[in-house]
């Protein structure tokens, strides 16, 4: 029997998953800006964030792998937007993560730099192993408790609170915790005017 080609794929961070799921943001407005618009698009996340290898960059183009793709992030999003609001995730959406999982090539061992797979076949699963990888991990580890979704309830994104005091609430100060601020001192200057 041949041996199947093997790459090495970075190890992903811990919070890979949530950055593509915050591949969509401002959610709870009229209208969410997407950063993956389209199969080139989402070919360029994979390369520069999730840093699969060229070779699996193509497979972003592959028929119906986009739209899964989409379809897989915003099951991220559901899973981690309950674990940030203390609820167990939906078992229909964790059906579907351990499916993409069962799917995406498996981490064979350990190599220098990461981890090596065998060649994956053309699937969004594939496609998007390490960010499938980084969810299990996640939603497995110690570090679930510090997954949070940012207070601005227009904004929705969803991040991994590393603060010492582990109440961090905002996506970022100087986006939402700055307007938030601003919006309690206007409120304080009007209702004392």
């Amino acid at each position: 029997m041949a041996n199947r080609p093997t790459q090495t794929i970075p190890a992903p961070d811990e919070d890979l998953c949530l950055a593509f799921a915050d591949t969509r943001y401002w959610r709870g407005t009229a209208a969410p800006t997407d950063e993956l618009k389209n199969a080139d698009d989402l070919a360029r996340w994979v390369a520069t964030v999730a840093r699969v290898p060229a070779t699996w960059q193509r497979l972003a183009r592959a028929r119906g792998v986009f739209e899964r793709s989409i379809d897989l992030r915003e099951t991220l999003h559901r899973c981690f937007s309950a674990t940030a609001a203390e609820l167990s995730p939906d078992q229909q959406d964790l059906m579907v993560l351990d499916a993409a999982l069962a799917e995406a090539p498996p981490r064979q061992c350990v190599g220098i730099g990461g981890w090596v797979v065998g060649e994956p076949r053309v699937s969004a699963a594939a496609l998007l192993a390490p960010v499938l990888w980084s969810a299990a991990d996640l939603l497995l580890g110690k570090q679930l408790n510090r997954v949070r979704q940012c207070a601005n309830p227009e904004c929705g994104w969803l991040f991994l609170d590393n603060s010492k005091s582990g109440n961090r609430r905002w996506c970022s100060m100087s986006a939402c915790g700055n307007r938030a601020k601003a919006h309690r001192h206007y409120l304080r200057q009007k209702s004392g005017a």
